[in-house]
């Protein structure tokens, strides 16, 4: 979680005050910062620190643990204080339990990094006053199957995932897509997952032709197949969706691996903004 979209929910939730001024705002900030998501909750009360003392306004935050019991805890604090606005939100389980109260209490929230996509489709259902300014859990998956449907639509390509929901969902709706594009996988498969090597797997993979291979899977998993490809020569690219940003491991990426996600904020914001 980037300091500047906590600074930019803070901006926008100006809008949210009514007639109040910066100075008039008090803004709720909800963030874990305690247990183990502690580190990027840190990240988002930096953010709104640097925001409130930019623009004048005042901030509670207020640890939702990242739990449902936190998430509600912190909400009737925020309805007690009556603060204006409330941004953060980092965990489903918090903002699901938070909002019938914030609702209750007449609070508006933008969640900073809540993908669930049921979270704004149940909006209008639910009456929750809540925006988003993180994507959306589905996003990913669709922006994996129109980009791979253009730059594979005359590439022998696999489509192959780990067997896990995040892994099915995505390969699947690639696979859709690429039946709707009137594209054949020339492999589909699900491969099993954390191993020492995958060699096996690759051997398929060439012998079916593919020189491209979605993976919905691990980072970790990825690269083992990209070294393992080039160890057998079988000039295979393969690319993966957001679970290829994580820390190096013991195996390297192969050069030429594709990743399909957002852009790293730090190197393309404006350092003037």
């Amino acid at each position: 979680m980037r300091p500047l979209m906590t600074t930019l929910a803070v901006l926008a939730s100006i809008a949210f005050a009514g007639n109040a001024g910066a100075e008039d705002l008090v803004v709720g900030v909800a963030a874990p910062l305690s247990g183990p998501s502690a580190i990027l909750g840190k990240q988002v009360e930096a953010g709104a620190v640097l925001a409130a003392d930019t623009n004048g306004a005042t901030i509670k935050t207020v640890d939702d643990a990242c739990t449902a019991d936190g998430g509600a805890a912190a909400a009737r604090d925020f309805a007690a204080t009556k603060v204006n606005v409330v941004v953060g939100f980092l965990c489903t389980e918090a903002i699901e339990a938070a909002l019938p109260i914030l609702k209750e209490a007449g609070i508006p929230v933008i969640t900073v990094g809540v993908r669930t996509e049921s979270l704004t489709d149940r909006r209008a259902k639910t009456g929750w006053p809540v925006y988003r300014l993180g994507p959306r859990g589905d996003d990913e998956r669709y922006a994996v199957a129109r980009i791979l449907t253009r730059l594979w639509q005359k590439e022998l390509f696999a489509i192959i995932d780990d067997g896990t929901i995040y892994g099915r969902e995505i390969a699947e709706t690639l696979r859709a897509a690429a039946e709707q594009a009137a594209l054949k996988p020339a492999f589909v498969d699900t491969f099993r997952p954390q191993l020492d090597n995958q060699i096996g797997l690759i051997g398929r993979l060439k012998k079916a032709g593919a020189t491209k291979v979605f993976a919905g899977g691990d980072g970790d998993d990825i690269a083992i197949m990209g070294r393992d490809a080039a160890q057998l020569d079988a000039g295979i690219t393969f690319a993966g969706g957001e679970n290829l940003r994580t820390p190096a491991g013991d195996v390297r990426y192969a050069m030429g691996t594709l990743m399909i996600a957002p852009p790293e904020w730090a190197a393309v914001a404006d350092p003037k903004v």
